[in-house]
């Protein structure tokens, strides 16, 4: 099994709909979120792998789509991996992460 790819314009649908369930993952670093952070995201900066990774089923279902975000969508690339890897069976990343987002959907949003 592997996980699928979205693109910004897919993701701004998905944030908007309040329908369905999504599990939105952000791996970005506290100080990137500083900079800019998108509604409904729960935060796992991927270098703090180990201090979250032991509550993985408790923090997400493994049976909901989750959509996974970082700047660029490499990070996101290696956490959606992992989940796949984990059992998750709807897994998404983000192409281009938040900086496609706020190039793309919604220029108001600082870049870096």
């Amino acid at each position: 099994m592997t996980f699928t790819e979205i693109t910004v314009t897919e993701l701004a649908a998905k944030i908007a709909d309040n329908d369905r369930p999504y599990q939105f993952v952000d791996v970005r670093e506290p100080q990137e979120l500083a900079l800019v952070t998108l509604p409904r995201f729960i935060n796992l900066p991927l270098s703090e792998h180990t201090d979250w990774s032991p509550e993985i089923y408790t923090r997400l279902d493994k049976d909901i789509e989750t959509l996974v975000l970082c700047h660029h969508g490499m990070r996101s690339a290696q956490m959606c991996g992992w989940l796949v890897a984990q059992g998750f069976t709807q897994v998404s990343n983000i192409i281009g992460g938040i900086d496609a987002y706020s190039h793309h959907v919604d220029p108001s949003l600082p870049r870096y």
